[in-house]
């Protein structure tokens, strides 16, 4: 067997193991308050040994914050790593797709009482995926601190837009959302990052 297919079944067991450890995590946490979840729970009903938690996490609380920094980092990073053509600077409809489909994850989350960690956690990804989606579309637009500025708000903005469309039970799809946003960015919010030959939309 080469080096590299070895590693790769490694890799895959330890994905697995990551994987069963953040669902039973997600499990417990609809069925109690956070607080009263212990990492024997977790092990017992994921089925993996104590020691094997602790080669990965160090407690319940490393477990759940890497499960969800796991996830906005990657989506976050989305276009980017796809080399995505549009003038799109952040996933949105892929984002409140998922959210949309994945109501157990939202229920736990509000569950656990770490709402406010989750927000700031994903604005912190979203900030660098959008700053680095604006150098892409427009690499003269601005200085780097004008970008940094720029991304942190949009972020804000972003996960302000989720936060809503989840208390108003997703009025609208995901794709309305998208396009709600980004005509919302493009308008004038930055308007001097506007990527060339992006028409910008009138304000009236």
């Amino acid at each position: 067997m080469s080096r590299n297919i070895a590693k790769r079944k490694i890799d895959q067991r330890i994905r697995r193991t990551r994987d069963q450890l953040g669902d039973a995590l997600m499990e417990l946490a609809l069925e109690k308050p956070f607080d009263a979840i212990t990492v024997q729970d977790v092990i017992d009903r994921a089925g993996v040994s104590r020691s094997t938690f602790y080669v990965h996490y160090n407690d319940k609380d490393d477990l759940f914050i890497s499960d969800v920094d796991e996830f906005f980092e990657g989506m976050a990073t989305a276009l980017s790593r796809r080399g995505d053509s549009s003038d799109r600077i952040a996933p949105v409809r892929e984002l409140f797709a998922h959210v949309a489909d994945a109501s157990r994850f939202q229920k736990a989350i509000v569950a656990s009482g770490k709402v406010h960690d989750v927000l700031e956690l994903g604005q912190g990804h979203f900030a660098r995926g959008i700053e680095q989606r604006l150098a892409e579309l427009h690499r003269a637009c601005g200085t780097n601190v004008q970008r940094h500025a720029i991304a942190q708000a949009l972020a804000g903005a972003l996960l302000s837009l989720l936060s809503w469309w989840i208390k108003a039970k997703m009025p609208t799809s995901p794709a309305h959302m998208d396009d709600l946003y980004h005509r919302m960015v493009w308008s004038g919010i930055i308007r001097e990052v506007r990527p060339p030959g992006h028409t910008v939309l009138s304000r009236t």
